[in-house]
């Protein structure tokens, strides 16, 4: 199949960042939403970014007006995806919302459509039997921003075919991505199932070992080679995103995440992070700050208890065959910019010691830390 036409079922900013990279690389994009309102307001957003980057030279203006050209905004979905060959859906990461969207598009779409979900937790085969094709439906997951986050998450459902499995890497590709597979429809997929359950460890740290949060911070991006501290990550992403993706993994799956009360108590208090001024760390304006974090704050800590949760979580993954090791240090170096391998960090602090270190936490805290055979076996 030659893919040339793509529809994207929502304009937000992921929406409306996935019709600009692949209207760069050449597709004629729809981008539909349920109101013009909307539609005008991220045709706006799509114009400022392509003027940025003719501003910038990093595109001429000839192309940055010949890219926006691919991009037609439609309100009615039967027009929206009446010449589609993909639709990439990019609505609310509400499971009710996705089927009542599918529902609607399924009786619209052309039979050979394929369709894309950009969830980031949301499993994909249960979201694809709820439409009349789930051999031509997978999960096609991008960072935010699409314009510059270079890794996109593929996940086959039970019964994507592996034409599309197929038709999707090559799509990735021509939008100048880096993609990675995760073979099973797991909860939280590979970033999610690594990041995601370090929040919530972080806190419990903080209970357990007296550490304050810059000093946790500090280790995390010094010793741990992440880019910033795992609670000033949490500020970036927002603690709505984080309680959602906590909500839906651990509906699915009680080993993957032991949520602590604190994220579900921010994110009721609509402390958000960056995104409404105070988080973890407080911000005084929309400009975005960074936390004073020091390699001196980072030796008063022992990150220790966040490296086994993230590794237990990578072993997992293996183990369950949902990826490898290098396929998760290739996610975490895109998706989380980790600086130095996980594996790497493991060796250096020591495998034996990692494990002995759940253990501990196994006694004392449940049967959540016991440690993954992969690493036993790898002491």
């Amino acid at each position: 199949m030659n893919l040339n036409n793509i529809t994207v079922l929502g304009s937000g900013i992921m929406g409306h960042g996935i019709a600009q990279v692949s209207a760069t690389a050449g597709y004629n994009v729809v981008l539909r939403d349920i109101e013009q309102g909307f539609l005008d307001k991220a045709m706006e957003k799509i114009r400022w970014s392509l003027d940025k980057l003719a501003t910038k030279g990093k595109i001429t203006q000839q192309e940055a007006d010949s890219i926006y050209s691919r991009i037609t905004p439609i309100v009615n979905l039967a027009d929206a995806v009446k010449n589609a060959q993909l639709v990439i859906e990019v609505v609310p990461e509400i499971m009710d919302l996705k089927k009542k969207v599918y529902a609607e598009l399924d009786s619209v779409a052309g039979k050979d459509v394929i369709f894309a979900s950009n969830t980031s937790t949301l499993p994909i085969t249960e979201i694809a039997n709820t439409t009349s094709r789930p051999d031509k439906f997978i999960g096609i997951h991008f960072f935010n921003p699409p314009q510059l986050m270079k890794l996109v998450e593929v996940i086959p459902g039970e019964k994507t075919s592996h034409e599309i499995v197929d038709l999707t890497l090559e799509y990735v590709k021509s939008v100048k991505k880096e993609s990675v597979i995760c073979r099973r429809d797991v909860p939280g997929f590979i970033i999610n199932r690594l990041f995601i359950p370090m929040v919530h460890e972080a806190c419990y740290m903080m209970d357990r070992t007296g550490a304050t949060m810059t000093e946790i911070d500090s280790a995390v991006k010094f010793k741990l080679g992440f880019p910033m501290g795992i609670f000033e990550l949490a500020d970036f992403t927002g603690m709505d995103v984080i309680h959602k993706a906590t909500t839906e993994m651990y509906l699915r799956d009680k080993k993957v995440i032991l949520p602590h009360p604190t994220i579900e108590k921010m994110f009721d208090a609509k402390k958000l992070g960056q995104k409404s001024g105070e988080g973890f760390y407080k911000y005084s304006d929309d400009k975005y700050e960074r936390v004073a974090l020091s390699e001196e704050m980072a030796q008063k800590c022992n990150p220790i208890q966040l490296v086994a949760n993230i590794l237990n979580n990578a072993a997992w993954l293996v183990s369950n065959k949902a990826s490898d090791i290098e396929e998760i240090e290739k996610a975490v170096f895109l998706g989380l910019g980790l600086k130095k391998p996980l594996f790497e960090t493991a060796k250096e602090i020591g495998i034996k010691n990692i494990v002995n270190e759940l253990k501990q936490l196994a006694s004392k805290h449940g049967k959540f830390y016991e440690p993954d055979p992969l690493l036993i076996s790898m002491q």
